[in-house]
């Protein structure tokens, strides 16, 4: 059985390239095809992978301009080659849902999410902050791209989605039915946590629609130490109303982050995303989340267990539910076994089933 994957690009590390990582651990002789790759930027283990890119790595610039590329990923990805291929196993938060595999052969897609800037674009822009010129020039090209995003959608031969949230809009948006499969969380990254901690902890890219600002003002009015890791457009926004017992530390390491996460008192999470790693990873070391109840949250944290939730997006309800942290009686043993139950290993033996199921079919 001959296997391709693909994936949208290779330029970060993020919650979607670790599913790459599980699909290469399962399938390591694997191609892995992508419209283009920064191995400097990628995870390591991916680095030495057999990568196929396309003609997309050769545009002028496309480092820093990727995304002013927008309209090229369909005609990219329909080009990718995959004849002799007998199982095609794609990555897709946008494009490679819509690879075009040989006749007869299987293609399971594993979907982050259908196109953000496409199903949901007023959100999209406004939490992106584009200036009025983009406002102006993208309507067009993004009804262009919904058209191609439906008309592309039934390409795959099964879905599995990350959480229900997007399995909800898989159906609203594609009339698909798909397969619900959490994505692997990579456990053995973590060890437990000692103690109480010292801090509160927000690990989280600093943009205006991560809501970081709900924790910076929380835990200014409350005076508990807050640690904020990460960095981005909204940094300078946050600083300016942050207390002297909030410490912004910027981009670190994953090995930095594990420290952080072990030495920390519980983690902050006060978006709403369609499921969220980083409230896992911190349950990895035995450390509590708070949360706002919404999106993913809903199935990653157990209230009363491995974390508080709290029920509106707003400073106060914050500030409200991380004193009912405090005053938890928190089990690490029990946080930690629940993290667990998301591992690496166990969504690769599941996946490695559904594309065998598939096949078989």
């Amino acid at each position: 059985m001959r296997v391709a994957i693909v994936h949208d690009y290779l330029n970060q590390a993020g919650g979607a390239e670790r599913v790459v990582e599980s699909f290469h651990r399962i399938w390591p002789d694997a191609p892995i095809f992508t419209t283009i790759a920064d191995r400097a930027a990628m995870p390591p283990s991916l680095r030495d992978a057999d990568l196929r890119v396309t003609w997309m790595q050769h545009l002028p610039a496309w480092k820093r301009h990727f995304r002013a590329y927008l309209p090229l990923y369909p005609l990219a990805i329909e080009g990718i080659d995959l004849r002799g291929y007998d199982v095609v196993v794609s990555s897709s938060s946008a494009w490679t849902k819509a690879v075009r595999a040989s006749a007869g052969a299987v293609h399971v897609c594993y979907c982050h999410t259908p196109m953000r800037w496409v199903w949901d674009y007023e959100r999209y822009v406004a939490r992106e902050d584009f200036g009025v010129l983009a406002r102006l020039a993208l309507p067009p090209i993004i009804a262009g791209l919904r058209a191609w995003d439906l008309r592309t959608a039934h390409r795959p031969t099964h879905l599995v989605v990350n959480s229900r949230v997007v399995q909800e809009r898989v159906q609203r948006c594609w009339g698909r039915t798909s397969e619900l499969l959490h994505p692997p969380i990579e456990t053995g990254r973590f060890t437990m946590g000692t103690g109480a901690g010292r801090y509160h902890l927000v690990v989280s890219r600093l943009a205006h629609y991560k809501r970081i600002d709900l924790a910076v003002t929380a835990f200014t009015q409350l005076g508990l130490p807050l640690v904020i890791i990460g960095d981005g457009p909204a940094r300078a926004a946050l600083e300016s109303i942050a207390g002297p017992n909030v410490t912004f530390r910027g981009r670190v390491d994953d090995a930095g982050v594990a420290d952080a996460m072990r030495e920390c008192r519980g983690l902050v999470f006060p978006g709403e995303e369609d499921f969220g790693i980083t409230p896992l990873e911190a349950n990895a070391c035995g450390r509590p989340v708070i949360a706002y109840g919404a999106g993913g949250a809903l199935e990653t944290v157990r209230a009363g267990v491995t974390g508080v939730l709290f029920d509106a997006q707003t400073a106060h309800a914050l500030a409200e539910g991380a004193m009912r942290a405090e005053a938890a009686p928190w089990d690490p043993i029990a946080i930690r076994r629940h993290a667990e139950s998301f591992a690496a290993a166990g969504f690769e033996s599941r996946f490695r089933a559904i594309v065998e199921r598939e096949a078989q079919r």
